[in-house]
């Protein structure tokens, strides 16, 4: 009763810290530091009460993402929100998740242990990275809800989820109960629906199965109920309406739809490599590369 009417309570400020981790190719770099880019730039539209905290290319690496979360654990009070957003490649051995970074990476405990030490009681952890289910469980914490993009840590692929996640975030359709507001839940909905959809129609089997706990104990679930879901779903990462103008700008939809649709051709591009010339594929995967970077600079005005 006293977490549920906690939740409830309208807080001063959020804290957003968004990490794009080494891509170990350019097409990968390119795409994760465009993901937290859009993230920084929606979050940002939120306002002065949203602080945001972007690390990306050089500056992703454990000293930097430990100097940030320090920042916040100074500055945040406990009627705040917090979350942590990990956008990237991740590695399961079997027993240990780590998180890749420029330099040394960090395992999913040495990210928990200094969330731990921020004084937000709602925080969020969403980890899209490959592997990422294998961090589930260091990452449970009463009050901190956690979503991952695999089931486990031995979905190795790279994931789509982080695309359908940033677009959740630009979709007016992501507001599912009309409520001018996107929360954890219907973020988490919205690009698990689409995630599914894209390895449909790319008739693939689907490598990814994005799960969450949002309880603090048990097993991850890909589905509300029996106490799952309820502080997602009052979560709110950010309002529509006038500060979402990115969506509602026509000409800002097509440049995201256009968007989508590049990274789509990517993602078959790499499937159907072993298939291809290697020239034709290069050429191939430059152009659109090249395409995809001339969108990007577009949003970015």
């Amino acid at each position: 009763m006293l977490f549920c009417a906690a939740a409830l309570q309208a807080h001063a400020s959020t804290y957003y810290v968004i990490v794009s981790g080494l891509g170990g190719e350019p097409d990968y770099d390119q795409r994760f530091t465009a993901a937290a880019k859009d993230l920084d730039r929606v979050f940002k539209a939120e306002g002065p009460a949203a602080h945001v905290t972007t690390l990306t290319g050089s500056n992703a690496t454990e000293a930097q993402l430990r100097d940030a979360l320090g920042v916040i654990a100074r500055a945040a009070k406990p009627e705040d929100d917090f979350a942590l957003i990990l956008i990237g490649h991740g590695s399961f051995d079997g027993t240990e998740y780590k998180f890749n970074l420029v330099g040394p990476d960090m395992t999913a405990a040495q990210l928990a242990e200094l969330c731990d030490k921020i004084a937000a009681r709602r925080q969020l952890i969403v980890d899209t990275t490959s592997s990422s289910g294998g961090a589930v469980k260091a990452f449970e914490r009463t009050g901190r809800a956690v979503i991952a993009a695999t089931k486990s840590g031995t979905e190795k692929n790279a994931t789509v989820f982080v695309r359908y996640w940033v677009e959740a975030l630009q979709d007016p359709s992501a507001d599912t109960d009309h409520s001018e507001s996107v929360s954890a839940m219907e973020a988490f909905i919205y690009a698990a629906r689409k995630t599914a959809a894209f390895y449909d129609s790319q008739k693939r089997l689907a490598t990814e199965h994005a799960v969450f706990n949002d309880t603090g104990a048990g097993e991850p679930v890909r589905a509300a109920g029996d106490g799952q879901g309820n502080l997602l779903a009052s979560f709110t990462l950010l309002h529509t309406g006038a500060s979402a103008q990115a969506a509602n700008d026509p000409a800002k939809r097509a440049l995201l739809d256009q968007k989508d649709q590049l990274e789509q051709k990517i993602d078959m591009l790499k499937y159907q490599k072993p298939a291809m010339d290697a020239a034709d594929y290069k050429k191939q995967l430059t152009d659109a590369l090249v395409q995809l970077a001339k969108v990007q600079e577009e949003l970015d005005k």
